[in-house]
């Protein structure tokens, strides 16, 4: 984009002034919006409003920094208020945004260091207010350590009490539940994972994978209560001491809640069109329903391709992704988003894991009429010194053979094998398609007919 593009773009529709691009939230979405935004657009008058003193904190990373991986928790985060500041952004950090009106292109905004309150305008707006933990009604909610797990403060709240914790328990067996208790058990705690699903990682993973993860985690000492809900924390002198679930008391002298998160989207509430968990629904130019106002990441849905809806799969990959195209697509429509898959990894202890799409249950769930294929191989040929095992499974529709979901675990690192099958979905090929595709061999590597070949080979 040359020059006179820029000025001829970044002005008002008087024509006069510089336009006005606001920026509501500053994580990942709204990093990688403004960051693109400075660059393409660099005479407009970009505002950025956070609540935080930090942008861009990697969350993914806070039960590296709890288990010791990460030693410096400063390098959780890939960007700063003052690269902002840097790139001519004005960076009102300390900020909450309290309402916006779409019709006027006015929001209100308070300073949370002096309290003072103000009006703004835009002419272009970009919701990226991510999400927020959910946090039940019980009793013994509020009680001194029962922890959320987000923010940079969260993090270093968590590391500070667990110093002194002897028994600690985590709520919910997602992938920041499972990160957490394996941080907490090398650190010596007595540790206990309570989900109310039967089983650990339900949304991501199948029976068969999720029974290799249990009996990892089990091995280490740590105590599985699934199949319960919690229904209140009991403690002593303002602080927990027991969680109460539904099948029993778990003593605690820590607790850690990761039940899940919601949309933060309050302030577009009746204002654009939204999921009825209140994510915000865009377009392929991540356009929402009201002109002008754009969204991305965690306060979004996204179009999920296997099922081709739009569902709430909150990913930072999601977000910067759907932040850069906000800035490609503010000024006129340019470049579309492809969809998501809702491909994710997870290291636990020696398993290497990592999914994409739909699980069988999942797509069992939705009515779809799936069949699977599960491939239990060795990843190199015999001969090799060193070979080892690996399970990978499809889920494809029985009518056609669209892959619509994967799995793999190992020990050896295959993790890549699935980002390659999300391309797969992204583009809607077949089982039979895959058992065909051109990929190398060689024996330091892989066999010749690949892991991916075989599977599809078996399902045909």
């Amino acid at each position: 984009m040359n020059t006179q593009m820029i000025h001829a773009v970044t002005t008002n529709n008087a024509g006069t002034e510089p336009l006005k691009i606001t920026v509501i939230g500053c994580t990942h979405a709204g990093t990688a919006a403004v960051t693109q935004i400075a660059k393409l657009y660099p005479d407009a008058r970009i505002t950025v409003y956070e609540r935080n003193d930090n942008v861009s904190f990697l969350s993914c990373g806070i039960a590296l920094h709890v288990g010791g991986v990460v030693k410096d928790a400063e390098k959780l985060f890939y960007s700063s208020p003052e690269q902002l500041t840097e790139l001519g952004v004005i960076t009102k950090m300390r900020h909450n945004v309290l309402s916006v009106d779409t019709e006027t292109k006015t929001l209100e905004a308070q300073n949370l260091a002096t309290g003072e309150a103000f009006t703004d305008s835009y002419d272009k707006l970009v919701v990226t207010t991510g999400s927020w933990p959910v946090i039940p009604k019980m009793e013994g909610i509020d009680l001194q350590n029962v922890l959320l797990c987000k923010n940079y403060a969260h993090a270093q709240t968590i590391i500070e009490r667990a110093k002194s914790a002897r028994s600690i328990t985590v709520v919910g067996a997602g992938y920041i539940g499972i990160e957490l208790v394996e941080a907490f058990e090398q650190l010596g705690k007595q540790v206990t994972l309570v989900d109310n699903t039967d089983r650990v990682l339900f949304k991501y993973l199948d029976r068969e994978f999720t029974d290799r993860v249990e009996g990892e985690l089990e091995a280490r000492g740590i105590k599985l209560a699934l199949g319960q809900s919690v229904e209140a924390f009991r403690g002593k002198n303002g602080a927990v001491e027991r969680v109460i679930t539904s099948k029993g008391e778990i003593e605690s002298d820590l607790v850690v809640l990761c039940i899940g998160f919601r949309p933060n989207t309050e302030l577009l509430k009746g204002q654009v069109d939204m999921l009825p968990s209140g994510a915000i629904i865009v377009d392929e130019y991540m356009r929402t329903s009201k002109p002008d106002v754009y969204a991305a990441g965690d306060s979004c849905a996204v179009y999920y391709n296997p099922t081709q809806s739009h569902a709430y799969i909150p990913l930072a990959t999601n977000a910067v992704r759907m932040g850069t195209l906000v800035a490609r697509n503010l000024m006129k429509p340019t470049l579309k988003y492809m969809g998501t898959q809702g491909t994710s990894g997870i290291k636990i202890y020696d398993l290497n894991i990592a999914s994409t799409g739909m699980t069988e249950q999942a797509a069992e769930a939705a009515g779809m009429k799936v069949k699977t294929v599960t491939v239990l191989e060795n990843d190199k040929p015999e001969f090799m010194p060193h070979f080892d095992e690996v399970m990978l499974k499809l889920v494809y529709e029985e009518e056609g053979g669209r892959i619509v979901g994967a799995q793999v675990l190992s020990e050896a690192d295959l993790t890549q094998s699935v980002n390659t099958l999300s391309v797969c979905i992204q583009n809607g090929m077949t089982v039979d398609q895959l058992g065909f595709v051109d990929f190398f061999f060689q024996p330091h590597y892989n066999k010749p007919w690949n892991l991916l070949n075989q599977a599809g080979l078996q399902a045909i």
